[in-house]
């Protein structure tokens, strides 16, 4: 939000992934940088693993200035055969500047089996749940470790 204030336009939450995880994600080109904060050059959704250098992924958090419905309207099917927010955020940049900020923080990927069971797990070790939690999960390393 801080960024938002600061700049005015839409702004995309991102996080550093490692490579061979590029293509599961928005990827975010950018051609100057400012500390955790990018101005985006260039959206490509769910790329092909090298062909592009950038790892700084979209991580589905986003500030997005109202003309982003315009664009939403008129978007073209993409990839994965569906509308593609990423896609319409790209022509808004095309026409304004939109910014990524490198999120700080841990961050769990729901979308696939161990991010949801790490989510999950995260969760409940920050609740009251915390003290059944660890015999339980002591319990089960005990057992499958052998």
């Amino acid at each position: 939000m801080d960024v938002y204030e600061e700049t005015g336009t839409s702004v995309i939450g991102a996080k550093t992934v490692a490579e061979h995880e590029t293509e599961r994600y928005g990827i975010i080109e950018s051609h100057s940088t400012n500390g955790r904060l990018y101005e985006i050059e260039n959206l490509i959704e769910k790329p092909a693993i090298g062909t592009t250098e950038s790892r700084l992924a979209i991580m589905g958090r986003y500030i997005l200035t109202p003309d982003i419905f315009d664009y939403l309207e008129e978007q073209n099917i993409g990839a994965g055969g569906e509308i593609q927010l990423t896609d319409a955020i790209q022509r808004v940049n095309e026409q304004t500047s939109v910014f990524a900020y490198d999120f700080e923080g841990d961050r769990y990927d729901v979308g696939d089996k161990i991010g949801f069971v790490k989510t999950t797990m995260e969760y409940a070790m920050r609740s009251e749940m915390k003290d059944e939690l660890i015999p339980f999960l002591e319990h089960l390393i005990q057992k499958y470790q052998s």
